[in-house]
């Protein structure tokens, strides 16, 4: 695997510069959530680093490395190109960053909409990418408070507020951020 200034490096280069001070501000917060959670502090500064390492690719390079990995979309996927970085994203971890861990990996795909049954390292990543101190939406400070509390109410405000935004704008919701909702909802 490469080294993390290696990754920086290549960040640096491949993505817009607010998408690199985000990636940095994902870091840190992904780094303070590990250490209250009990998390792989490695694992989870890793996975910040690299979750949005396919966000300025082209539509046309995030479909081509679709259709050539054989990755059958979802309906809501094949028409939310928004979602596509984190279905590439692990595959050009792996190619470029030399990530192997499977975790890690994990948490770089379902970062953007979540999952059911997340992994704790997963929940840092989704939420860490929600809650760093650069976003600002109305909520956040909340999302923000719950997240340092409690992972889980944390996550839980995160996803209805990303499913109400969408909502809200007539969107369409990822049926895995429903899923994950649902899970922690039933689960409580």
């Amino acid at each position: 695997m490469l080294s993390k200034e290696e990754m920086k490096s290549y960040l640096k280069e491949h993505l817009t510069e607010s998408r690199y001070n985000h990636t940095l501000s994902v870091v840190e917060t992904a780094i303070r959530l590990a250490q209250i959670y009990k998390v792989d502090k490695n694992k989870a500064e890793i996975a910040a680093l690299a979750h949005d390492i396919a966000k300025n690719m082209t539509i046309y390079d995030l479909k081509s490395i679709i259709d050539e990995n054989n990755i059958k979309l979802s309906y809501d996927e094949e028409k939310t190109p928004e979602l596509w970085h984190s279905i590439v994203g692990p595959i050009v971890g792996k190619k470029i960053f030399k990530i192997e861990d499977e975790e890690i990996l994990s948490a770089m795909r379902w970062h953007t909409t979540g999952r059911e049954n997340m992994s704790k390292l997963e929940k840092v990543i989704y939420i860490a990418d929600m809650i760093e101190p650069g976003r600002s939406f109305p909520g956040v400070d909340l999302i923000r408070k719950e997240s340092f509390n409690d992972l889980d109410k944390g996550i839980l405000q995160g996803l209805t507020h990303t499913i109400k935004y969408l909502l809200d704008k007539g969107f369409p919701i990822d049926i895995n951020s429903i899923k994950a909702r649902n899970y922690l909802v039933l689960n409580k």
